[in-house]
């Protein structure tokens, strides 16, 4: 393996995925508490593997990709910690989870047909997003959170709506684009 696949923000990455299966049996065997821990902990690496990425150079493009991965399993299991811990959160956001589902799916048809790849975006909105679904299975111990994960939701169809007008206008981008109107406004200072 090449040297600069081995670094600190990369193994941060890694351990989101390696660790999702304790947190899976965490709940299964109804371990709320030892869940909760965990969460936070492998969670965390999210913030920490791009931090310590820009803070020290240590970005690769195997790097983008891995953390990319990482976000998707992550967050797709986080919708089902949810589901599985707080549906009655979910359940009312039924129709919002159809169309959020929906447009995440849409984003990644339209990006593998405009750049022949899938490409999983870093916008402001979908990173804030990202820190927002992160709380939300915290406070969801204590207090329930259903205007909170419509909230999110609603914050999550702009920002993929925003990343599918990305990828029709401009095709492929920086994934790390902090958003349309940063496009537009460099697209304009070329011109």
């Amino acid at each position: 393996m090449k040297k600069e696949y081995l670094n600190i923000p990369n193994a941060l990455s890694l351990s989101r995925i390696v660790c999702l299966p304790f947190l899976v049996i965490f709940i299964l065997l109804d371990m709320k508490i030892a869940f909760l821990f965990g969460y936070i902990i492998v969670g965390s690496t999210d913030m920490f593997d791009g931090w310590v990425a820009r803070k020290f150079n240590m970005k690769t493009e195997i790097g983008k990709k891995l953390d990319s991965f990482a976000d998707i399993f992550f967050y797709v299991s986080t919708a089902w910690f949810v589901s599985q811990l707080y549906p009655e959160y979910l359940k009312p956001n039924t129709y919002l989870l159809i169309v959020f589902f929906t447009l995440f799916i849409l984003s990644f048809i339209i990006s593998g047909i405009r750049c022949k790849k899938p490409i999983m975006m870093h916008t402001f909105l979908l990173k804030l997003n990202a820190v927002l679904v992160y709380f939300l299975v915290i406070i969801s111990s204590f207090a329930d959170t259903t205007y909170f994960i419509s909230s999110i939701l609603i914050i999550y169809l702009i920002g993929f709506t925003e990343e599918i007008v990305i990828f029709i206008r401009y095709g492929e981008v920086d994934p790390d684009t902090v958003s349309l109107f940063h496009l537009r406004d460099k697209s304009s200072e070329i011109l």
